[in-house]
């Protein structure tokens, strides 16, 4: 059985949420370290240009966005399942809206003067700039606003209270009753906000919130040893990409399997992926792909907040 191997950095919203997917279920997986900031030439060797946090590797095919990420590790194992059976629509759903809505309140908030301050307190200031000179490159181009930190504090106790009135009236200990993908979307923007004095107190002033996420953060991230991006780009050189999935082609824009294509995120971190179509599926697209460090790769995409254009 090939590793799981998760390519992020510690302090990355997304890599969290990633790491405790993996917790929950139980898996073991390798962890290996990416740089916060562009250029990744390790990661992009594997994906093509896609350069946001994480990224799931599984031999010689590459998983990107943690939307995807989750329904991979569904197939690796399907107890406790992400998606309860009869909810998965509205779990899903919930999880899409945490993770754009929410993230977007909680990015506002953690980079306010105030808690940058805090948060970047022990770097030096050119490694400062930089990271934040990088964040606005990775938010331009796309649809994806920048919310300003004084619309974030006000829409804020809205968001905050809805979701201290879910987890009071909900019988079980999670938003709908039994674990699912909608709690982890929803925990790694309040797990953000938690990284500093200045912010935490928006988490911890709603007990019912505060209860929640700490059951939520109690799964752990699971076993996982270190591994170098070289030992990751070597599996991949030295595997065979997955059969690809038992589903039907279906593209209504009419671009065909074997097509060349380019794909790309709609939001935020925009940057295009060449590649030869393969699959589209109802979740999944899938774009085969040749590097000289990486090999023969299959990059995996979202079908939901991914746009294809033809070469």
């Amino acid at each position: 059985m090939l590793d799981l191997i998760l390519h992020h950095y510690p302090a990355s919203p997304f890599a969290e949420k990633a790491r405790l997917l993996l917790g929950f279920k139980g898996l073991s997986w390798r962890s290996v370290n990416i740089s916060p900031v562009m250029p990744k030439p390790d990661l992009t060797a594997l994906t093509g240009g896609y350069r946001r946090t994480p990224v799931l590797q599984v031999g010689a095919d590459i998983y990107c966005d943690t939307a995807l990420i989750a329904r991979r590790l569904e197939q690796e194992k399907a107890l406790p399942a992400f998606f309860p059976e009869g909810r998965e629509m509205i779990t899903a759903s919930f999880a899409a809206w945490a993770d754009s809505v929410v993230f977007q309140h909680a990015v506002s908030l953690v980079f306010q003067p105030e808690s940058i301050a805090v948060r970047f307190g022990k770097l030096p200031p050119h490694a400062v700039k930089a990271f934040v000179a990088d964040r606005a490159g990775l938010f331009s181009g796309g649809s994806a606003t920048r919310l300003s930190a004084e619309q974030a504090k006000h829409q804020w106790p809205t968001i905050m209270a809805r979701l201290e009135q879910q987890l009071q009236r909900e019988e079980g200990d999670y938003l709908f009753g039994e674990p699912s993908i909608a709690d982890f979307a929803m925990a790694h923007p309040l797990w953000f906000l938690k990284g500093t004095p200045v912010t935490s107190p928006l988490v911890d002033a709603y007990p019912a919130v505060s209860a929640w996420l700490g059951r939520v953060l109690g799964f752990g991230h699971g076993a996982f040893s270190e591994m170098t991006a070289e030992e990751a780009l070597q599996v991949a050189r030295d595997s065979q990409p997955a059969a690809l999935p038992d589903e039907p082609f279906n593209e209504p824009n009419g671009f065909r399997a074997g097509q060349q294509v380019v794909i790309a995120a709609t939001d935020y971190g925009v940057d295009p992926v060449e590649g030869q179509l393969l699959f589209a599926g109802s979740e999944e697209l899938i774009v085969r792909r040749e590097d000289e460090r990486a090999g023969l790769v299959h990059v995996h995409f979202p079908r939901f907040g991914f746009r294809i254009e033809a070469c």
